[in-house]
Formats: C-alpha cells, structure tokens, sequence
C-alpha cells in the first residue's frame, strides 16, 4: 500500500515541481519602439538562487541575483544598473527589463533608450525548442562589407564596418562603428533575407539584410536606432575603386592638444584617495589613460582585454588608469555598476572617478576632436602620449577584433622596448 501510495504521490506533484524551475534556455524578445527583438536567455537554480544571462556571442553578461518564487523571477543585473522582472503564466515568462539608475538630468552623455531613468522594455519568453538546421539555399554574404552614408554624431565617421560569418542560412557579425560594435548579431535567411538581431542586457539591435542583384546590401535598422531606415553595403574594393566614403580610421580619430605636454588628471580612486599623473608610480612607465565609462556595452568590451593586458606586462612597466565618468551622480556617489564591472572584468588597475560624461570634455583638456567611447591615450615612459586608440570592438567583429588587439598589443610592447633616454 505504501508503495501505491509513494506512487501516485510522485505522479500528482512532479508536475507542480516542474512548473516551479524556469531552469533552462529560452526564447524571449524585448520590445524596443514598437519593434520585437529577439535573443536568448538561460536560468539556473530555483527559489533564492536563481541565476540568468544574456548572450553576446560566446560570452555571458550574468545576472548578480536573483529569485524565483510563486511564479515571479526577479533577476538583479548590477553591471548594468537593470533588473529583470517577469511572472510565469502558463508557459510564458512576461515583464520587463528596466533601469534601477535614476534619471540622469541634464547629463548630456546619456544614451537615448538605455540610459538612466530609460522607459522599460517588455519583456517575454517562451522555453527554447532545437529546429532542426534549415536546408535553404542562402546567397553568400561573408566577409567585409562598408556602410555608407551614415548618419553619425562623431565628427569624422562617414561609414561604418560590417563583418559577417555564414555557414548556409545562419550568419553571425556585427556593425563596427569608430566607438565599438554592435554586440554579435545572429539571425538566418528567410523570405530572401536574413534577419539579425542582438541583446545583451544594454543594446539592442534588429538588422534586416536584403541582397540586391547588382552585388550591394541594402541593411535596414531597427527604427530606435539613430541610423534607422536602409544604408547601402559595399564591398570595401567598390568603395575604393569609387571614391566612396572609408570608415574612420582608430587611429587618427582622436590626437592630443599639444604632443609636448603630459595629459594631465586628477582624480579620487574608489576609496576617495586622489591620484594624479605626476604621482610616483607613474613615472618612467608605460600607461595607458582609458577614457571609460560602467554604462557603455563598448568599454564592458574593453575591460577584459585590459585586465589580461595589465597582467601579462604589468611587471615590464606597464600601468593603466580609468577614467570612467558616469551617467547621473547616483553612480558616482555610490558606484555599484562600476565595482561590479571592476569584478566581473577582473580589473586590477587604477580605476578613477572622472565625473558626468557631460563634463569630461572640459576635464580632459589634451584631448582633441574625443568623442568615442572608450578611447585609449598610449603614454611612453617621458610622460608624452604616443598613440591614441578610439573605440573597441567586441569578439563579435571576428577578424577586426583580432586586428584590433593584436595593434593594441603591439604598441604596448613598442613603448615598453624603449627606455627613457631614447624618448627624448
């Protein structure tokens, strides 16, 4: 009997158990102006120990806490200053992905959408079901494409980059703009386009690519976007051959004021401790002066390969600062984002506490024609910048990144062979 018994127990509550775990991976969008844009999300865990993430490609952006009780999923994204919140209702996860920062004033670095004080988004999922791969016959479109005629707010930028890698239907890429990229778009061929999009916790993307007879792309973006409507892709030799517009080049897009003089700061670490340029550990090093910010998805690139970058020549003389300057005085006061990001990053470095964006024009007196962020000053061991490095791309451009940082890591190791004597 009690065998019976233990059985029909199991019977009736193994689906109740089941329906308590979000545990998994699903299929969700958020709504950004009217627009669905579609993304992947996983749990793991149940009750108070419940943990998600985002997918940018091969990387995670995790949740920094979470609950799941009665139904309702609350999931803390700190290095974003956002929260998930959603119910589960027969299937369906619904809510929103909102921000927990305040509004951000007169701040005029915030970004529209995703700023302080941003609307909510809406948000809903349902669990992930494999389909099997689509045996359609896909034109192929990998490779480098240029962007022209974009509309852009930095001053020289007049094309962007757009990277793709297929394999049949499915692509993977990203736009590469002077600041950074788009985070991996993913989509497949359909209805004789293929249909990208991307989330990661702080942008948003839906790219529709449309191949057009003569060779070109026509690529449409998501009307929230400041390029929204259609921008003609060319191959970059078309470009060339026609004298179209180029991407801006990393390089040239930011210089200093005056090469003879240091790039002068000032500012309270973590701990209100004042750090200046002229201090001691800085002299006769190689440093890096990282132009930063814990709100910007492209500077949360960044970070890592910075972190990796201190640490394997940190010992030859190599140092870096942050200057992070923050949307709303709430994450200056108390900067959760920032120590979170400090932490899931593993940053070792001087972090440094700039200011509003709105203000970091007038602080950064050396920097000329600075608009990207982030933007990287290479300082050589006389105390003179070298280089400058605008933007930075994410693992999403492919081979663009691995230029990027091979170039980024290559003038680190030029300025660290050169000792003092040969600089003046």
């Amino acid at each position: 009997m009690k065998t019976k018994l233990l059985l029909i127990s199991t019977i009736v509550f193994a689906p109740a158990m089941w329906a308590q775990s979000i545990a998994g991976l699903w299929n969700a969008t958020i709504t950004v102006g009217g627009n669905q844009i579609p993304f992947k999300i996983e749990f793991a865990g149940d009750g108070n120990n419940v943990k998600g993430w985002f997918f940018n490609g091969e990387e995670h952006e995790n949740s920094t806490g979470g609950k799941f009780e009665n139904n309702s999923l609350v999931l803390n994204f700190d290095s974003y200053a956002s929260v998930l919140k959603a119910t589960l209702n027969n299937g369906v996860l619904e809510g929103e992905y909102a921000s927990t920062a305040r509004p951000a004033a007169a701040d005029s670095g915030a970004r529209a959408g995703r700023g302080p004080g941003a609307a909510p988004l809406p948000f809903r999922a349902i669990r992930y079901i494999a389909v099997p791969p689509s045996k359609m016959n896909a034109p192929d479109i990998s490779g480098l494409w240029y962007l022209e005629n974009i509309k852009s707010s930095k001053h020289d930028e007049k094309a962007w980059q757009f990277i793709v890698e297929q394999k049949g239907p499915e692509v993977s890429g990203a736009i590469l703009r002077v600041d950074g990229d788009t985070g991996t778009l993913t989509g497949n061929y359909q209805d004789g386009k293929f249909v990208l999009s991307h989330f990661s916790g702080a942008r948003g993307a839906l790219v529709v690519v449309t191949p057009q007879g003569d060779g070109t792309l026509v690529v449409e973006l998501d009307g929230q976007h400041p390029q929204a409507g259609a921008i003609v892709g060319v191959r970059p030799e078309q470009a060339k051959a026609k004298g179209l517009d180029l991407p801006a080049d990393f390089n040239q897009h930011t210089s200093v004021a005056d090469p003879t003089k240091p790039f002068d700061f000032s500012f309270p670490d973590l701990n209100g401790k004042i750090v200046s340029n002229t201090d001691p550990r800085f002299q006769g090093k190689v440093v890096l002066i990282n132009i930063t910010g814990s709100w910007c998805p492209n500077c949360h690139d960044e970070s890592p390969f910075l972190a990796a970058l201190y640490d394997k020549y940190h010992a030859q003389g190599l140092e870096i600062v942050a200057l992070d300057f923050e949307q709303g005085a709430e994450q200056l006061a108390n900067p959760v984002r920032l120590r979170q990001l400090i932490k899931q990053s593993g940053i070792k470095y001087t972090v440094l506490l700039g200011g509003l964006t709105g203000d970091a024009k007038e602080k950064l007196t050396q920097a000329k024609g600075w608009d990207s962020w982030p933007t990287t000053f290479f300082v050589g061991r006389d105390g003179l910048v070298k280089a400058v490095h605008a933007g930075f791309p994410s693992p999403g451009s492919g081979k663009l990144y691995k230029d990027e940082t091979n170039e980024f890591t290559a003038q680190v190791e030029t300025l660290l062979g050169q000792n003092l004597k040969s600089q003046k």
